[in-house]
Formats: C-alpha cells, sequence, structure tokens
C-alpha cells in the first residue's frame, strides 16, 4: 500500500525552501508518495474548498506536513478541515505553538512518521455564523485559534451586545471581542490579557478587547453553550469578523455573530508524549525555579564552599603542627 504525504511550506522564506527539498528527500527515501500544495488562497465563508482539498489529494494522505510556522500551519488547517487527515507541523517560525517536531528534528520526525511511531490528538473547533442584515442565510465559517470581531474604523470604537446562550450578558463600546478554542488561548487572546487553557478543556474563551465596561473580564463559557456578538444599529463603528487571522467579512451594523463549538474536531499528529506543561515552559522560555529554590542552591553551594575552605585550613594546620613536631 502506497503511503502519501502532502507538504504544505511558507514558499517565500530560504529556510523554508531549504527545508522542503530535505523533506522531500527523506521522504520519499523512506518509501512514501509526495505531493506539494503551495496554492495560498484563504478559504472564504461558506467556501469549503472541496475541490482544492479534491485536487490535491487531501483525503488520500496519511498527513499533511506543514513547514513553517502557526501561521502556515493554520492555512494547512484549511485543507484538511472535516476530512480527518491530521496535520504535522515542523516549526520554522518563532513561537510555534502549534507544531510538533523543530526543524533540526526534520529527519527524526520523517522517520517516526515511517514508523507509524505517531499519536492523534483531537483539537475542538468552533463554528462560526454571521447575520448580516438583509439577508436571508448566515454566512458559515470556523476557527482552530479564534473567531474576532472588531471595529471596522481605527478611531472610533464599536458597540456590541454579548449574550450567552440566548440570554443578554453585558453591552459596551469597545475595539472588538475574541472568542477563542483552548488551542487559540495562547494565540489573540493571550495577547490581550485572557488566561491559558489546556488544550483538552472543553470550553469556549470570550475575550473583550479594551472594553468601556466596569464587567468586561474574559469569560471561559461551557462546551454547549453558544456566544452572540451583536453589532449595535447605532454603533459608532461598523464590524469586521476575522477567523483565525485569514477569513474576513464585513459586519455592518446591526450584524449578528454566532460562535459555539464544532461537532468536528481538527487532527494534530503528535510525535512527542510530553504534557502541555512542558511545551509551556519550552515555547515561552519559563522560569522553573523560584526565588527560594535559587536561594536554597546559593546557600548550598556557599555552605559547600565554607565547608570545604575550613577543611583545607584546618588540614594545613594540621600539618605545620605536625612539622614543627619533627623539627623539634
Amino acid at each position: 500500500m502506497t503511503r502519501r504525504v502532502l507538504i504544505v511550506t511558507h514558499g517565500g522564506r530560504p529556510e523554508a525552501v531549504v527545508a522542503l527539498h530535505e523533506a522531500v528527500t527523506e521522504l520519499e527515501r523512506a518509501g512514501f508518495t509526495v505531493a506539494l500544495h503551495d496554492d495560498d488562497l484563504a478559504e472564504t465563508f461558506g467556501d469549503h474548498m472541496a475541490r482544492t482539498r479534491a485536487r490535491e489529494g487531501v483525503a488520500e494522505s496519511e498527513v499533511v506536513m506543514v513547514l513553517g510556522g502557526d501561521g502556515t500551519i493554520l492555512r494547512a488547517a484549511e485543507l484538511t478541515h472535516g476530512t480527518g487527515v491530521p496535520l504535522l507541523g515542523v516549526n520554522l517560525g518563532h513561537v510555534g505553538f502549534l507544531a510538533e517536531s523543530e526543524r533540526e528534528d526534520l529527519r527524526a520526525a520523517v522517520g517516526r512518521l515511517a514508523a507509524y511511531d505517531y499519536t492523534v490528538e483531537e483539537r475542538t473547533i468552533v463554528e462560526v455564523r454571521a447575520y448580516l442584515p438583509g439577508e436571508p442565510e448566515p454566512l458559515v465559517g470556523w476557527a482552530l485559534n479564534e473567531a474576532t470581531v472588531e471595529k471596522a474604523q481605527r478611531e472610533r470604537m464599536i458597540e456590541v451586545v454579548l449574550g450567552v446562550d440566548g440570554r443578554p450578558l453585558s453591552s459596551f463600546g469597545c475595539d472588538g471581542v475574541i472568542t477563542a478554542t483552548a488551542t487559540g488561548s495562547t494565540a489573540h487572546a493571550f495577547s490581550a490579557g485572557g488566561p491559558v487553557m489546556w488544550p483538552e478543556v472543553d470550553a469556549v474563551l470570550v475575550v473583550p478587547l479594551a472594553a468601556h465596561a466596569l464587567f468586561a473580564r474574559p469569560l471561559v463559557v461551557g462546551p454547549r453553550s453558544t456566544i452572540t456578538v451583536d453589532v449595535l444599529p447605532d454603533s459608532a463603528s461598523s464590524g469586521v469578523l476575522t477567523c483565525d487571522g485569514r477569513r474576513r467579512i464585513d459586519l455592518p451594523n446591526g450584524s449578528r455573530v454566532e460562535v459555539r463549538r464544532s461537532d468536528t474536531p481538527l487532527r494534530l499528529a503528535r510525535l512527542s508524549t510530553a504534557p502541555f506543561t512542558d511545551r509551556l515552559v519550552s515555547k515561552f522560555s519559563l522560569p522553573v525555579v523560584g526565588w527560594r529554590e535559587r536561594a536554597a542552591s546559593v546557600a548550598a553551594t556557599a555552605g559547600t564552599t565554607a565547608e570545604r575552605t575550613a577543611a583545607t585550613e584546618a588540614a594545613g594546620t594540621s600539618d605545620d603542627r605536625g612539622a614543627t613536631d619533627e623539627e623539634e
């Protein structure tokens, strides 16, 4: 049986081109059939890229290997969304939270793939529906990281009503509202002051952006809830809805956006069994020794040095006394 890998890469970066050549060589050496995808067109709302997926043979691929940063992985997710084919990310970017392997481990990653030495992890995605004034049907989209409603005019605020499960929760003027998955909690939502959620947390995170309100804290909403963001008819600015920083539509005043957990997860191929805690520490270079431990370590080192010095001095004194005795 022929095993097939589809590669998605950031073609504009020289290091990506070098990594691509190495990946193709290693994969073919391991017996894989390799195909390349270089179409950078983003999926649009309501367009599920069926033709592109069929043309690229996504469903026939064992994995889609991504050479790049998180942005390239989000682009590749548009290819695999709804197919069940897992993504395997090789990080060529900076943080690379979604990537499973680093550039220097590319050869080892291919070896693990060839030996079926990997697991598949499912990540929650959200379904996004945009109801526009005068339109009979909503535009339907999705997001792996986040769906963000933001103001269209930089110098003005967008005025919204935030609701959960059909009930209004709060209205305020703001720069926008982020609704993020656990996967996206380390992306835009994290930069806006939201909490980090472990990937297995089945919930949706809501983070208002620069809201002029007393109650505008980040919220963690249950997996069966529906979050709504209404752009008020008299809002000073219209809105823009963006999913994963790629798929975008304009939101005229009076629009409504609904976000809920999708029944179809996105799949990631995993090579490491390390816990998410280790990934956080590694990606953010977090210090894992507190001041108490550092103080104890310094004290222990100082104590050892003092003991050694005292022992040396004592030995030296003993030798001197011995020599004096012999002279006498």
